[in-house]
């Protein structure tokens, strides 16, 4: 399961909408063997095609060593399909060269919704995982469901005694 901010997903959708009619393309960097996505990374499409992505080699080198000097990895590598549903193509499973990464798609074919999945695909094997969005600003120990006008008698919220 890719586990992931909204705030990140916010903006990939934007870089998504952006970048359209072409694809865009990127990285959701986060601390070496976490699996937690952080740093939002969008970068540049160096196709420039509504079909095809590729990053810029000279890009794609500085945002890996700047990783590599910040003891992060990428945790999510991301790109959207303009025409297509998010599911990842038969050139995009050949490139995926990340074993460890979630392959993050995102269909802006519709202008007014976002198609949003989740792969993993190691040897050529593409795996649908869950996406939990998660908001960073909530506090994930806070009451965040709610039944009112209902029994039973007494509610217990497990409140801790911060």
């Amino acid at each position: 399961m890719l586990s992931i901010d909204r705030s990140i997903v916010e903006a990939i959708v934007a870089h998504a909408r952006r970048d359209h009619p072409d694809e865009a393309c990127g990285v959701v960097a986060g601390p070496a063997g976490s699996d937690t996505p952080t740093r939002h990374i969008p970068m540049d499409n160096a196709a420039r095609s509504m079909t095809f992505y590729e990053f810029d080699s000279m890009e794609q080198l500085r945002v890996w060593r700047e990783m590599d000097d910040r003891d992060e990895e990428p945790v999510v590598i991301y790109h959207s399909h303009t025409a297509t549903e998010a599911y990842p193509s038969r050139t995009d499973i050949s490139f995926a060269g990340e074993p460890g990464a979630h392959y993050l798609l995102v269909s802006t074919r519709e202008p007014d919704t976002e198609e949003i999945r989740s792969f993993r695909i190691v040897d050529g094997v593409v795996t649908e995982e869950p996406v939990r969005i998660v908001d960073a600003a909530v506090d994930p120990h806070a009451v965040q469901s709610y039944m009112f006008g209902q029994s039973p008698a007494t509610v217990d919220y497990e409140c801790s005694g911060r």
